[in-house]
């Protein structure tokens, strides 16, 4: 194994995620070797939604660079909690969830970072009770 280095990136699309935002990757294990951490950026397209899910096994960071977001969160998604530009937000591990752009006419920007480098491999859906899922809904 060689010297540690320095590794730039610059992501170059958005990729669909298991939350069903775009995402553009960032650091992670796939994109620069990481081997404890991810960070991306992801845009909430205007009145979008995450999809319900949990982060097994790891927990979330994320600084909201423009835009206003809520965060429902917890059994059921009975939490919630409103995060703007220049605010941070802190998700434990395995805490569901799912973050809704608030804005019909503009899009969310947030840097997301979590202590996985493989996060998306342990991102789970979550179906809270009395709400239908999207294949139920069809």
């Amino acid at each position: 194994m060689g010297a540690p280095r320095v590794v730039p990136y610059r992501p170059d699309r958005a990729v669909d995620t298991r939350q069903r935002l775009p995402y553009f990757l960032g650091i992670s294990g796939q994109t620069v070797g990481a081997q404890g951490l991810a960070m991306h950026l992801v845009v909430i397209p205007p009145g979008a939604r995450a999809a319900p899910h949990v982060h097994r096994g790891y927990e979330t960071a994320i600084y909201v660079i423009e835009g206003r977001v809520e965060t429902r969160w917890g059994e059921g998604l009975v939490h919630s909690v409103v995060s703007e530009a220049g605010d941070f937000l802190f998700i434990p591990a395995d805490v569901p969830h799912e973050a809704i752009n608030l804005s019909a006419t503009e899009p969310a920007r947030a840097i997301v970072a979590r202590n996985d480098p493989a996060e998306q491999d342990r991102v789970e859906p979550y179906a809270p009770p009395n709400r239908r899922s999207d294949s139920e809904a069809r």
